[in-house]
């Protein structure tokens, strides 16, 4: 069984993996690029602080505790008790994987600290903001699928470690947020 869901997961790497152009290549690289979406979580602090006023100050730490949460959790504990190479530290795949010029990553990839984190993020952000900002949920989802979609395309993680981080950031995002309404977050805005 362990066999045929490993198989599965290399062949859908594969097929996501091997469709890729050279505008693309650009798109991919970026989107897995950590400093590259700063100004999208500048923006999103100083909309945070708009609409939350005073209260801004405990949801950014929030945010911060939601971030090393699901971070620790990807990086600390399951990809160093698994240890599930990257497909781009496999020798028998590696001549037929398209790597960005990112490189191949760390030796393990199980679960996907990339997935882990944007999900934790995005889940943490839907559970927050009021119901009227549906535009912008949809916008912060999309974004979390981009970055999760990069990393298979870059070569980098296999679907199954994208869905393992997703996993741990949903736990991640949904235990903050709930200790967040709970504690500081009081009223609807």
């Amino acid at each position: 069984m362990i066999d045929k869901l490993k198989n599965f997961d290399t062949q859908l790497f594969f097929c996501i993996n091997e469709k890729h152009n050279a505008f693309f290549d650009v798109v991919m690289y970026w989107a897995s690029h950590k400093w590259f979406w700063l100004p999208l979580y500048l923006t999103l602090a100083i909309f945070l602080v708009k609409l939350y006023g005073k209260a801004s100050i405990y949801i950014l730490l929030a945010i911060g505790m939601v971030i090393t949460l699901s971070d620790q959790i990807s990086s600390s504990v399951i990809k160093q008790w698994v240890q599930r190479p990257r497909p781009s530290h496999e020798p028998d795949l590696l001549p037929y994987i398209h790597l960005s010029k990112a490189g191949p990553g760390g030796m393990y990839g199980f679960v996907s600290s990339h997935a882990a984190n944007v999900a934790a993020l995005t889940i943490f952000l839907i559970l927050l903001l009021p119901p009227r900002y549906k535009l912008l949920k949809v916008a912060i989802v999309s974004w979390a699928l981009l970055v999760c979609y990069s990393r298979i395309y870059n070569g980098v993680h296999y679907p199954l470690d994208i869905i393992g981080g997703i996993l741990v950031g949903i736990f991640s995002g949904f235990t903050v947020a709930i200790f967040a309404k709970r504690t500081f977050i009081k009223k609807e805005y």
